[in-house]
């Protein structure tokens, strides 16, 4: 939004702006923030940054742990959910040192911006350009408990077809369950409010290609935005992030990115389409490769399908995504490449025909990923494939143009799966991982402390009894 100090604070003075806030975000994705009044924004908070706690964040100690956060004014916005006059803007931590600080090296934000400048330093391309799609649900109503006496959770929106019998209020049109795809108003209850939500994500830069009610009937929605850089896509998508679950908060709604909310209904996921251009031209058309993809594509995809298993850990961190990627909801669960085929990992859509639009997408990750380990995860596997010239077809991994969903058990059994449980996706990370620290960009220390405290993670959802284990072996 500013190139210089002087623009931040015309905009304060000319905006009547009360407050400056400072959003960070933590280890696992979520927004931290601190707000100062907007006098006390000057040129030394913009040189020697605000002192904050680190270890609070997530983030494992290092040898000099004073770190402060230092404000980009290049993503400042107008908060649109504050009564007082709010200029927000992202921060960067670093860590002090002398004679100058240096950048924290897990900091989310700096191994996004790592990645793309390894990817840069390797010749192969100057950038990638990745367009997330954001699915998530919109619920009226959330409970849940988690005490050793009591477990469970409870949902509700009007439009489910389990209020089809509501006798207080009820006029009917109910989402049939798996009935939701592009379904219209009156069925389509959130139409307005995924607008709102457009116009807001316009505002701050996020262009909108579309939106749309998806498939699962309970308040599934979905939005698809433009492409760009891998670090700005994740600011995006951080952004993004907030726009919906403030906006829904704000008219008396729920939102959610869990992958799968809903028993026996679609999960959410957040398929990542991906590109490399060189010089401003695109490196993935060939008009004579497979589905039109470039050599340089092919060893690209060959990277990601090699190294996918060890990529979950990043991009379907929470024991929750396991449960989306089953067969029988459009979820990918093999590992392997085809054309216009959601049943494979890595999908070719057939409709970018043109060499700027051609692309593959991934279909995997889900919105509990933090978006800058998980762009700049698979960056590094794709970079790794071509450094090495992966060819995805030798490895077996396709193409796959068929339903990978009807294959019989002697046919699956010969084409590799995505893990099950986020700790085999983490056994994965553990073994294999060189691909990420190549160049630094992703410390040891980092995925260290991130398979730790996943594992942690897991073994303390192992642990809880469900309300399920009690329907199935109470009376045992």
């Amino acid at each position: 939004m500013f190139k210089s100090f002087e623009d931040v604070k015309y905009f304060i003075k000319d905006n009547k702006i009360r407050m400056v806030d400072f959003m960070m975000i933590d280890l696992n994705g979520r927004w931290r923030h601190l707000t100062i009044p907007a006098e006390r924004f000057n040129e030394d908070t913009m040189r020697n940054g605000i002192g904050f706690d680190g270890s609070n964040y997530g983030f494992a100690p290092v040898e000099k742990s004073d770190m402060v956060f230092i404000p980009d004014i290049t993503s400042a916005y107008m908060d649109p959910f504050m009564e007082i006059p709010t200029l927000a803007m992202i921060g960067d931590v670093y860590v002090i040192d002398v004679p100058e600080n240096y950048r924290f090296d897990q900091d989310p934000r700096n191994v996004a911006k790592h990645a793309e400048e390894y990817l840069r330093s390797t010749g192969i391309a100057d950038e990638m350009r990745v367009g997330p799609e954001y699915e998530f649900h919109v619920f009226d109503h959330v409970s849940f408990s988690t005490n050793p006496n009591e477990s469970g959770f409870c949902i509700d929106t009007e439009q489910a077809e389990w209020n089809t019998d509501d006798k207080d209020f009820n006029l009917g049109y109910k989402m049939a369950h798996k009935g939701g795809y592009h379904m219209a108003p009156p069925q389509d209850i959130l139409y307005d409010y995924r607008s709102r939500v457009a116009m807001l994500m316009e505002e701050q830069g996020i262009k909108v290609k579309y939106h749309h009610h998806e498939v699962g009937g309970p308040g599934q929605v979905e939005i698809e935005v433009e492409f760009g850089g891998v670090t700005e896509m994740a600011d995006k998508t951080m952004m993004t992030k907030y726009l919906i679950k403030n906006e829904a908060i704000a008219e008396g709604k729920t939102a959610t990115f869990m992958p799968k909310p809903v028993f026996d209904e679609a999960g959410n996921g957040m398929h990542v389409h991906m590109h490399l251009f060189k010089d401003g031209k695109p490196l993935f058309y060939d008009p004579d490769g497979y589905s039109q993809l470039s050599e340089t594509a092919m060893y690209f995809m060959g990277g990601i399908l090699k190294h996918i298993k060890a990529l979950c850990a990043f991009t379907n961190p929470s024991t929750n995504s396991f449960k989306r990627l089953v067969p029988g909801y459009e979820a990918p669960v093999t590992i392997g490449f085809a054309t216009a085929n959601r049943s494979s990992v890595i999908r070719i859509p057939a409709y970018a025909k043109d060499p700027d639009k051609k692309r593959f997408e991934i279909r995997n990750p889900d919105g509990t990923c933090n978006p800058y380990y998980a762009f700049a995860a698979i960056l590094m596997a794709g970079i790794d494939g071509v450094k090495n010239r992966i060819d995805p077809v030798a490895e077996g991994y396709g193409p796959y143009d068929f339903n990978l969903y009807t294959l019989t058990d002697e046919e699956k059994k010969k084409i590799q799966s995505l893990p099950k449980t986020l700790d085999e996706a983490l056994d994965s990370l553990e073994n294999d991982h060189e691909f990420l620290t190549e160049g630094g960009v992703f410390p040891e220390r980092l995925i260290e402390i991130w398979i730790r405290n996943k594992r942690d993670e897991a073994a303390k959802h192992s642990q809880m009894p469900t309300p399920m284990e009690f329907d199935m072996y109470y009376d045992l």
